[in-house]
Formats: structure tokens, sequence, C-alpha cells
């Protein structure tokens, strides 16, 4: 198995954690429910976001924080959420790639899982 070393790769890896996100019943409402998302545009910038954190070498600039509460006041978001977010994506990223970036990408969404499950929860 290789590490996640490119955009490539990281495209590869977002489109493979949405396939199962969508079709999760714990958490796939949230993309087809409560915010229809416009896949086409929302793909790319996830490929930035992912690429940034991970590689370095991206051009993410956005707020996602503020795009989930958001999307909270839509849809109460609980920690199990959460968990199932980080969930699909461990188990995505394990399935996939091994290696120093792909390390980096579980402790990233740890990271963030984190601290949007804490700060939603308190906004």
């Amino acid at each position: 198995m290789k590490d996640i070393e490119n955009r490539k790769d990281i495209e590869f890896l977002v489109d493979e954690f949405y396939k199962h996100v969508v079709k999760d019943d714990t958490i796939g409402f949230f993309f087809t429910n409560v915010v229809p998302v416009d896949w086409a545009k929302h793909m790319p910038i996830m490929y930035s976001f992912w690429e940034t954190l991970i590689l370095g070498n991206g051009d993410y600039r956005g707020n996602p924080m503020l795009k989930h509460i958001s999307l909270n006041r839509k849809e109460k978001m609980l920690p199990k959420h959460f968990d199932k977010w980080l969930e699909l994506w461990e188990t995505t990223i394990k399935a996939n790639f091994k290696g120093e970036n792909a390390i980096k990408a579980l402790q990233k969404a740890q990271q963030i899982g984190g601290l949007m499950k804490f700060k939603v929860q308190t906004t």
C-alpha cells in the first residue's frame, strides 16, 4: 500500500470517503436532506482542504467551522455524528493508504473532529 503523495491521491481519498458518507445511516442525511450538496462545487473545495492539511501545498482558504455551525442550526449535530465521520475517514484511509501522510491525515481529522465537536456543540 502506498502513502498519500499528491493531489490525485487526495482526490481518490476524498471521493472514496464521500461514497461511504452519503450511504451512511448516521450522517448521510446531512449531505442529502439537510443541505443537499452541490457535489461539483463541494468536492474541489474538499480536495483543496485536505491537500492543504496533508501535503501543505493546497490553496484552501475557507472557514469550515462557520459552515458547520450554520449546519448545526439547521440540524443538531451530535457527538455520534462526529464520531461516525471520523470512523469513516479512518476506515477509508486505512483501506487505501499507509505511511507518514496517511498518519498525518488521521491525526488532522482527529484534531478537526474534536475541535468541531466541541465548538459546534457550544455555539
